[in-house]
């Protein structure tokens, strides 16, 4: 008995796309760069110039016991000074201090925005469990500030690591607790741990930290640089799903949408819940798409969201992200939002392909051979596996982006490509990894190359888990930088 082997599948020949430019100075059209760390050292932020018209500091409180207070000090002292960057790769830059990269300097704010906490969780607040405790004293603290609200930018909250085992269980997330309470009151929060405060490399932690400090306090430290090929006045929207339960234990879908301009900004949240309730929460788990009805709504309530913000200009094309498939019924619910928009690309975006490559390179010698390459595949490496769909390797080696030398971000295991499907739309699928590519370089609460999704995923779901935590959340608008 004979066994047939299987056919060798052949692939179509791969296209390699340009790591994406990111804008800094405003109103200098050369200020771009593709190294946001080197772009923000060389030009500035984005909008440094009106931010140091209105603001002449960027002013921090802090929330949390008083054994913290010193320390959290010292950190934000050595953020205003340069520091080394002790990281060994091409990626790694100095950080030359706050007020060189942003124009303002760090400083604390007066005594009445800081809050000290006993030193034990028992301590805290009022309540029957450590949670209800916890809870009472993220709100106690947060009521406090609001009332002194035109007295700091940023608040910053210290949880020691012996607290830790209490602030994350089952029931409760103090963080996200006290996202939810800070994007009510309009406060944003900074969250600070042991870990943070002892990390050795003080380049790094400031290179993160002041980014995150600045966006959270109103700044934009870049946007994206127009991509060829892309029409002005688009819009993306990531949507994202979370399960609510109610009182009388049924259970909603809730959306979490996500809205951003060309430039990725004017970056807002709207938390969307549906009108049908769900009995079983597992069959909410397993269903989580929305109605006509519904997807009409949210997208209805989105679109308006950018209308708000863009002097009432409709954009010209719409592109939506989600990360489960678009359905039949949500299709239509589209289409009914977005009749007055010329142009609307549905894309669905997986992260957990069981696709894998090797690069491979020409051998020295001189038998013409190949062999896999030191790196891995380049970012941006975009294969097309059917007319509606394609691999794109997010995460891979970047040489373009630190001058021409190797640099994959992270340095171990081999990278795996993101999926791109398309649901609705027409246009070169190039367009849509480009601009994938480039969403995935907007998220300033950290001080990478890139993310491994795109923002419009990253943060909807990032809104979502705070909503499954804390279902008290309105579902209202919210600006992006209180959920960072």
């Amino acid at each position: 008995m004979s066994v047939e082997k299987p056919l060798p599948i052949s692939l179509p020949a791969f296209t390699l796309l340009e790591e994406p430019e990111l804008a800094f100075a405003s109103g200098d059209p050369k200020a771009r760069h593709r190294h946001p760390l080197l772009g923000l050292s060389r030009f500035g932020a984005f909008d440094q110039a009106s931010y140091r018209h209105y603001s002449q500091d960027l002013r921090v409180a802090y929330v949390g016991p008083r054994s913290g207070a010193a320390l959290v000090r010292d950190m934000r002292e050595s953020l205003r000074g340069p520091q080394r960057n002790t990281d060994n790769n091409s990626y790694a830059q100095a950080y030359p201090g706050f007020e060189n990269l942003f124009g303002v300097d760090l400083l604390s704010a007066d005594k009445q925005a800081h809050v000290v906490w006993p030193e034990e969780l028992y301590d805290l607040g009022q309540g029957d469990t450590v949670s209800e405790r916890v809870r009472a004293a993220l709100h106690h603290a947060l009521r406090r500030l609001e009332a002194v609200r035109a007295q700091f930018d940023v608040a910053l909250v210290y949880f020691p690591d012996r607290w830790l085992p209490h602030l994350r269980t089952k029931e409760f997330d103090a963080h996200d607790e006290l996202k939810a309470l800070g994007a009510q009151l309009g406060i944003p929060t900074q969250v600070i741990n042991d870990k943070s405060l002892k990390f050795g490399n003080w380049g790094a932690r400031a290179w993160r930290l002041s980014v995150a400090l600045y966006a959270k306090a109103g700044g934009t430290p870049w946007k994206l640089a127009p991509i060829e090929g892309i029409p002005e006045d688009t819009a993306y929207i990531g949507l994202a799903y979370a399960i609510r339960r109610s009182s009388d234990a049924a259970h909603y879908v809730t959306c979490c949408s996500q809205v951003f301009d060309m430039e990725g900004g004017g970056m807002q949240f709207i938390a969307f819940e549906a009108n049908d309730a769900i009995a079983d929460e597992a069959e909410a788990r397993r269903n989580p798409f929305l109605s006509q009805a519904d997807m009409r709504a949210v997208l209805t309530r989105s679109v308006r969201l950018y209308l708000e913000g863009h002097a009432g200009r409709v954009p010209r094309r719409l592109v939506i992200h989600k990360t489960t498939s678009f359905t039949e019924s949500e299709l239509k619910g589209v289409q009914d939002a977005t009749q007055s928009i010329p142009e609307v690309e549905c894309i669905e975006i997986g992260s957990s392909s069981a696709w894998r490559g090797v690069w491979m390179v020409e051998s020295p010698g001189k038998q013409p051979s190949i062999q896999p390459a030191r790196f891995p595949v380049p970012r941006g490496t975009l294969v097309m596996t059917s007319g509606n769909a394609a691999l794109l390797w997010l995460a891979g080696n970047a040489p373009s982006a630190v001058g021409g030398r190797d640099y994959f971000q992270g340095g171990k295991s081999i990278p795996k490509p993101i999926v791109l499907r398309r649901h609705m739309g027409r246009g070169p699928f190039e367009l849509l990894a480009s601009e994938a590519m480039a969403l995935a370089k907007m998220d300033w609460n950290n001080d990478a190359l890139y993310d491994p999704l795109p923002v419009t995923i990253m943060y909807s779901q990032r809104l979502s888990r705070t909503i499954s935590n804390v279902p008290s959340l309105p579902a209202h608008s919210y600006p992006y930088r209180l959920f960072m």
